[in-house]
């Protein structure tokens, strides 16, 4: 168990973890603490407007044309033959925790002057920087579960894609708003809808925290061990919660 991350593994996979726990505990709390503030979730289950919203072919083609009228770049939207079309979207990765690639090295052999012939995979994890973004140039009936799978090669992370979720991101009001977007709902199509505008709409891929587990597939260690890593999360949790309600009640006793 790492001190400074709470980074907990199998005492023979320590020589396989490759992570960089130099930073001080705590750093960036600040950050996230704001952010939770401004930020309300929804829920997966109510559609959004844009979600609610059908169009024909020709509302299609006239919303095309409006799209790319409005946008400053080359990433333009395209009309398929077929009434399909085609165009870019841009993802934020905001990940809290390390993500895996794969890494392969060659094992020396027990008997000296015979080399191991095969490579041995091994993994190799790590925090993808603060900030990431990613476009992808996708089809209309591309769905939200592809585009994980599409982020997650693009970066080679070997991760399974159910411990992903792709997030809707809107402003109104001077409020944040996140909505969960089903794995069958068509990240393009909301695009065109909402148009260019980031604080309209934007995409986000964080962990998927509601993810269902089957815990009867795992071992009594396994478990007591994940416990552990529970306890610490919500321990860590408080923390900040109790922090940032002791600020904004000191803020208060300054005020009176």
């Amino acid at each position: 168990l790492s001190p400074d991350c709470s980074f907990t593994c199998h005492y023979r996979c320590r020589a396989l973890v490759r992570l960089d726990c130099s930073g001080p505990p705590g750093a960036g709390d600040e950050d996230n603490d704001n952010e939770q503030v401004l930020e309300k979730d929804t829920n997966v289950d109510e559609p959004s407007e844009w979600e609610k919203t059908e169009l024909d072919q020709a509302q299609v083609e006239q919303r095309i044309k409006e799209y790319n009228s409005q946008i400053n770049s080359n990433l333009f939207m395209s009309l398929n033959k077929d009434g399909s079309y085609t165009g870019f979207i841009k993802v934020q990765l905001k990940l809290v925790r390390p993500v895996s690639v794969p890494a392969t090295k060659r094992v020396p052999s027990l008997q000296a002057g015979r080399p191991h012939p095969q490579g041995v995979k091994r993994r190799t994890s790590f925090y993808l920087p603060k900030g990431t973004v990613k476009h992808l140039h996708i089809l209309s009936h591309t769905r939200a579960s592809e585009v994980i799978d599409a982020l997650l090669r693009k970066f080679t992370v070997i991760d399974n894609p159910r411990k992903f979720a792709l997030f809707e991101r809107s402003e109104k009001d001077e409020q944040v708003y996140l909505r969960k977007l089903g794995d069958d709902e068509q990240p393009l199509r909301l695009r065109l809808l909402a148009g260019p505008s980031e604080k309209v709409l934007s995409f986000i891929l964080k962990e998927n925290e509601t993810g269902e587990v089957n815990w009867d597939a795992f071992t009594l260690p396994e478990l007591h061990n994940f416990l552990l890593i529970l306890q610490r999360e919500e321990e860590e949790h408080v923390r900040r919660l109790r922090h940032r309600y002791a600020r904004c009640r000191q803020k208060m006793q300054e005020a009176l």
